[in-house]
């Protein structure tokens, strides 16, 4: 026969509830006060707070970055197929190069046969290994690419970047197809606004640079009176505020990398896109026609 189960001599004692450590003003004012319960009421939070100077402009707008990325997918931030530059695994040593010189990315896709087709992602600096050793096959310099959904969201996409060390990603559509592509740099603007690099300089405010060749490097988003100021051009001021509206309204889009559009008697040269916009152009005077003989005379 078995023994009889234990007699407890006494009830388990109930669990204190846990002690809240938050100082009693602070319940008090969460208390009087609850805390944002949408998105809407928090942005509006933060812009209570920056009007009261407890924080700064620049940390409000960095905060509804982060709040909006997390919103965001790859196929809200990427560079469409249509504009992305790439690299032929078949085009020749100075072909590549040139596309390099003029793009000045540091990381290029590469396709085979249809652009569609990409098969790796070189480094602008492994390039150079080609030139002191020509016998090097560029396959061999490729690195792995990588393709995420366009469903991506920014903040997991960010997080993967920093992860694997990785800047690139190409984006797929639905179908499998590539749909663009999205850098490390692109999420990040998207929390900090625009990052600007070794090729963004500022040297002037008014986003105008005068360049070695006597030609002109010129911000898309500067305003068509400060372009008419500075070359002494009568362009119209009415219908748009940028200079790149007005050539993308010129082109009837906006241009892509490398076409030009005369405009007013300059020459507007697309040097560089960014998120589906013309990030600089190179302006250059249109010369004049040369004058002849005849110019001028009545038959």
């Amino acid at each position: 026969m078995s023994d009889p189960a234990p007699h407890r001599s006494a009830r388990a004692a109930p669990v204190a509830p846990r002690a809240d450590r938050r100082p009693f003003f602070q319940r008090l004012v969460e208390f009087i006060s609850p805390g944002p319960d949408s998105k809407d009421e928090l942005f509006r939070t933060l812009a209570e707070a920056e009007d009261r100077e407890l924080i700064e402009p620049e940390s409000r707008l960095m905060l509804e970055g982060v709040l909006r990325m997390a919103d965001m997918t790859a196929g809200d931030v990427m560079v469409p197929t249509p504009r992305m530059d790439l690299l032929d695994i078949n085009a020749d040593y100075d072909e590549l190069l040139g596309v390099v010189i003029d793009t000045a990315h540091s990381r290029f896709p590469v396709y085979d046969g249809e652009r569609d087709n990409i098969i790796g992602i070189l480094m602008a600096k492994d390039l150079l290994k080609l030139q002191r050793a020509p016998e090097l096959n560029l396959r061999t310099l490729l690195r792995p690419a990588v393709f995420v959904p366009e469903s991506k969201r920014l903040n997991e996409l960010l997080r993967d970047f920093r992860s694997n060390r990785n800047h690139l990603a190409i984006v797929i559509d639905e179908f499998g197809n590539t749909a663009g592509l999205i850098t490390i740099e692109d999420v990040l603007e998207e929390i900090v606004g625009e990052i600007e690099d070794e090729f963004d300089e500022q040297e002037q405010e008014n986003g105008i640079y005068t360049l070695a060749d006597g030609t002109h490097r010129v911000a898309g988003d500067v305003g068509i009176g400060a372009v008419n100021e500075a070359f002494g051009t009568r362009l119209p001021e009415e219908e748009f505020d940028t200079i790149g509206g007005l050539v993308a309204q010129e082109l009837g889009r906006v241009p892509r990398r490398g076409e030009a559009v005369e405009v007013g008697g300059l020459r507007f040269a697309v040097m560089l896109t960014r998120g589906g916009a013309v990030r600089w152009f190179r302006v250059a005077r249109v010369p004049a026609a040369p004058v002849t003989a005849d110019d001028g005379q009545l038959d």
